[in-house]
């Protein structure tokens, strides 16, 4: 099992000094990997405590120039919120300013009022995913690019977007649907589950790893523990590692009261 841990990017703790704090610290441990989430606005009245939320590409920017190893994950960017051509953009950048460090986890979204704010259907979000991502792989590899979008503004004829990664960005989609799975099956490196108990996975991880035997699919869980009884977040370890699950990233239960880093800590206690 690998292990990652959330950075302090969002709630009533987040400050860019623990970010660093803790991205300099989770390296030194031996996690395997840090991670941000999103949201770019928010309905005030479903974050009740904190809405903060650094942005996630700069969040990792600022903790990939502290560190020179530990790989650097969204769980998840809401990808159809966002044009895809300044992302690819911004994205490459980081991957190659880290030595191709990035993890691209990927989801649709959920928050119906954020798309309306941002201007973006929200029953088409499924669909500009898949274009969204169909584009972006386009101009990381090809020069020039000529591409045809049917939901994303953007006219792309024999054009250049450089610098291109150093290396394939892995990308892991989040999220359990019917359409999430045939997506991650269809085009994803890896799954970065949420929200599952081992049981409830279970038949899923056993799907994905029918359809994508091969040792470069990662199957990842996004899990939540308050930082105080260990022996829980052991129970969580071999309960997903018993399903086949090969990394766990672990977040605080909740962000906005929980001990940072005691939970750092218990996650370090497991690197062996």
């Amino acid at each position: 099992m690998k292990y990652g841990i959330h950075l302090p990017h969002a709630g009533e703790q987040a400050v860019p000094a623990l970010i660093r704090q803790h991205a300099e610290r989770a390296e030194d441990v031996g996690i395997e990997d840090v991670w941000v989430s999103e949201h770019i606005i928010v309905p005030r009245a479903k974050f009740p405590r904190s809405p903060l939320f650094f942005d996630p590409v700069l969040s990792l920017t600022w903790a990939a120039a502290v560190t020179k190893r530990i790989k650097l994950g969204t769980s998840v960017l809401v990808l159809p919120m966002r044009h895809p051509l300044p992302l690819a953009k911004e994205l490459a950048t980081l991957h190659n300013f880290s030595e191709g460090r990035l993890i691209l986890g990927a989801g649709s979204g959920w928050l119906k009022e954020e798309f309306s704010a941002l201007g973006v259907p929200f029953e088409e979000r499924g669909r500009r995913l898949d274009e969204g991502i169909a584009m972006m792989r386009a101009v990381w590899s090809e020069d020039p690019v000529t591409f045809e979008s049917r939901f994303i503004s953007a006219e792309i004829k024999e054009m250049t977007m450089t610098p291109m990664p150093v290396s394939q960005i892995p990308l892991w989609f989040g999220g359990s649907s019917e359409p999430a799975l045939r997506r991650t099956i269809r085009i994803g490196n890896g799954w970065h589950g949420s929200g599952l108990s081992a049981n409830e996975a279970a038949p899923v991880v056993r799907r994905l790893r029918a359809a994508r035997p091969n040792a470069d699919f990662t199957i990842s869980m996004r899990v939540q523990w308050d930082g105080q009884d260990r022996g829980v977040l052991r129970a969580l370890v071999d309960g997903y590692a018993a399903i086949g699950v090969e990394h766990l990233l672990v977040a605080p239960q909740d962000r906005n009261v929980d001990d940072w880093e005691k939970v750092m800590d218990g996650v370090g206690s497991l690197v062996t």
